[in-house]
């Protein structure tokens, strides 16, 4: 039974399509269950909290995790409900950006996949990624996007490619767009990461499609990355939920790009 497509189901009938769902997926979330099977957070939590109590999964702030799948989740996985509203806010932002039959470079992380959620409306869209939970997301809900996927080595525990094959492959492409996550944006410096081999990808995905994106939540400022890949020159548009101290605003001005502010979620 396909319980994505059910509805009215019973309390014991939605906690076993939740176990279902866990079955296929590391993680799930309050809010996305909540819309799935029609009812509020506060029923789902409670049916989450039951859940946990009876030992059937492991309750995590915004959702839960499979207990069978506990010991291999992802870094993805650990920070998907991490400010997890702002970057919903930015994902539908950013996708406004984006029209039917572009080819869209993608790069990984949990703001990058709200992204390419906010891009399930849209049809002949060409998604390239180094980042499976990507290319899995669109494999299993959006049958109206395409996906290419980057080739070469896997970084284990982070679920994306990377390496010299990914950067020759990349040499190859010239997207329509590019939508760059950064670990950390430091003022003065510019766009950071913390894995060499990440340096080098973000480095070329900032300069190889015709309009570039920088997606970042202001928890991003300021916070700890130890290497420098790139500024918002050449940028079209940083799109934030917020920029607090205006550091983003004086770097985006400097370099001659947009500062966009995504509106709260009703």
């Amino acid at each position: 039974m396909d319980w994505r497509c059910m509805s009215n189901l019973s309390s014991e009938e939605r906690r076993s399509a939740i176990l279902e769902l866990l079955a296929g997926e590391a993680s799930v979330q309050v809010a996305q269950l909540a819309e799935m099977f029609g009812v509020s957070r506060v029923t789902i939590r409670s049916d989450l909290d039951a859940l946990a109590h009876d030992g059937k999964l492991r309750r995590t702030h915004g959702g839960a995790i499979s207990l069978s799948k506990t010991l291999t989740v992802s870094v993805q996985d650990r920070r998907v409900n991490v400010n997890a509203a702002a970057k919903r806010a930015i994902a539908r932002t950013a996708a406004r950006f984006v029209h039917d039959g572009d080819s869209v470079l993608v790069d990984s992380g949990t703001t990058a996949l709200e992204f390419v959620r906010a891009l399930s409306s849209h049809t002949g869209v060409t998604i390239v990624t180094d980042d499976f939970t990507i290319a899995d997301y669109i494999d299993r809900a959006c049958p109206a996007l395409d996906v290419l996927i980057l080739g070469g080595s896997l970084r284990k525990g982070h679920r994306y490619i990377t390496g010299p094959l990914t950067l020759r492959m990349l040499d190859m492409l010239r997207p329509d767009k590019a939508f760059v996550t950064p670990t950390s944006f430091i003022p003065g410096r510019g766009l950071m990461t913390n894995n060499q081999e990440m340096a080098e990808l973000k480095r070329a995905f900032l300069g190889c499609a015709g309009e570039t994106y920088v997606l970042m939540d202001s928890s991003k400022i300021d916070a700890p990355g130890l290497l420098w890949f790139g500024t918002l020159a050449g940028v079209e548009a940083v799109v934030m939920e917020a920029d607090p101290d205006g550091s983003v605003a004086t770097a985006a001005e400097e370099a001659g790009c947009q500062l966009i502010i995504a509106p709260s979620e009703a």
